[in-house]
């Protein structure tokens, strides 16, 4: 929990204590339903939710921003940035229902209100969202094949509609193969741990 507060100084006494009941919720859920590798679960705070947070770093989203984070799993990075925008609305989809389940169980132990777990593909989606957020779920030709037709066309943000991506490692090759424009943002800019070295927030729009 320091950690977060190291580099989120300003979080309500709400946020606070939503982000340290995530360590024994997800050890809880975790021995369920595998969310999250079993060795990973110690470095839940630094390689889950403030990874999840380089988003939050990355753009400051306005009030009523609607947000799909496609292929969740166990709610990274939905849930971390829905505690830190209560106002911007979050649909957490994965095509895997036990993931869900922890989605939805894990926000409702927390009291966020401002998320929707659903389990479906991406495909299945009609509704129309401001940004798609995503952690390297797959190449990013291919995510972005099958989530571009949930970009709303109105923008209300600094930055305009589309997809914020989080992934790590050398993909040069998948850049050279998308027709969007792109903006990396180095997660290093943001943390100082040797754990977000070649990580970047990959910014995509139509």
């Amino acid at each position: 929990m320091e950690l977060i507060l190291k580099y989120f100084p300003d979080l309500t006494e709400t946020q606070i204590k939503q982000f340290s009941a995530l360590k024994e919720l997800y050890s809880y859920w975790n021995e369920r339903i595998n969310v999250i590798s079993r060795k990973d679960i110690e470095n839940l705070y630094e390689r889950h939710i403030l990874h999840s947070l380089a988003i939050a770093k990355t753009i400051k989203f306005v009030d009523n921003t609607s947000i799909i984070d496609v292929g969740t799993g166990g709610g990274f990075p939905g849930i971390p940035l829905a505690i830190i925008f209560p106002k911007v609305d979050f649909h957490l989809v994965d095509s895997i229902g036990k993931k869900i389940t922890v989605v939805n169980e894990i926000s409702a132990a927390i009291k966020l209100k401002n998320v929707v777990g659903t389990h479906a593909r991406s495909e299945e989606i009609k509704q129309k969202y401001d940004f798609i957020i995503s952690r390297a779920v797959t190449e990013i030709p291919k995510f972005i094949g099958f989530t571009k037709h949930l970009i709303s066309k109105n923008d209300k943000n600094a930055l305009p509609n589309g997809i914020l991506y989080l992934k790590g490692g050398d993909f040069t090759d998948e850049l050279k193969n998308t027709k969007l424009y792109y903006e990396l943002f180095e997660i290093i800019d943001y943390y100082s741990e040797t754990f977000f070295h070649e990580k970047k927030v990959v910014y995509m729009t139509l």
